[in-house]
């Protein structure tokens, strides 16, 4: 689980289907299913289900579980954050501006 696959994940939460989100996160398809496949296999449960397309449609949606992993990644990376926010500062602070380079 990474940046990209938790935006993949939501992005599929918003528009209910990997095409459409996909699209919007202007990747192929071929690749938006090939890291729900991924994160499918990986853990316990899916976390996507999906149902094929054709003349009625398909579609995506987050599993209860899917819902509950990416919640706990959303927090962790809000814990990181907080945890290293004062160091990082100290280092983003001391670096010189581009135009004295």
């Amino acid at each position: 689980m990474g940046p990209g696959k938790a935006e993949l994940l939501e992005t599929i939460d918003a528009c209910g289907s990997i095409s459409s989100a996909a699209k919007q996160m202007h990747m192929s398809y071929r690749r938006a299913w090939e890291l729900v496949d991924v994160m499918n296999k990986s853990f316990n449960q899916p976390l996507v289900n999906s149902s094929p397309g054709g003349h009625h449609g398909g579609g995506a949606q987050l599993t209860d579980f899917g819902r509950f992993i990416l919640k706990n990644y959303r927090d962790l990376i809000i814990k990181a954050h907080t945890a290293v926010e004062v160091e990082l500062n100290h280092i983003l602070n001391n670096l010189k501006k581009s135009d004295e380079i």
